[in-house]
């Protein structure tokens, strides 16, 4: 890796590392919409009607399985790099 792609450009060299960066903006973005619909107290069409609980801990869930997503983007980017 150059010096000029040495950014967040290794987190979509391989399929794998892309799958896991979009699976975890997806996340975050899901358990903050979820969160904020708790906090207006929407409904949704399965779910029925959301408390403020219910959409903290969707909010929490979205960004445990961001976090943990975004970390194995990251591990099999830089893991492999160190380990030869």
């Amino acid at each position: 890796m150059t010096n000029s792609t040495a950014g967040l450009g290794g987190l979509f060299e391989t399929r794998f590392s892309t799958g896991a960066t979009v699976v975890a903006v997806l996340a975050v973005v899901l358990g903050i919409a979820l969160g904020v619909m708790g906090y207006q107290e929407m409904s949704l069409p399965l779910a029925g009607e959301l408390s403020i609980v219910t959409g903290m801990v969707g909010l929490l869930f979205g960004l445990f399985f961001g976090i943990v997503a975004f970390v194995a983007a990251a591990y099999m980017d830089y893991g492999d790099d160190h380990g030869h």
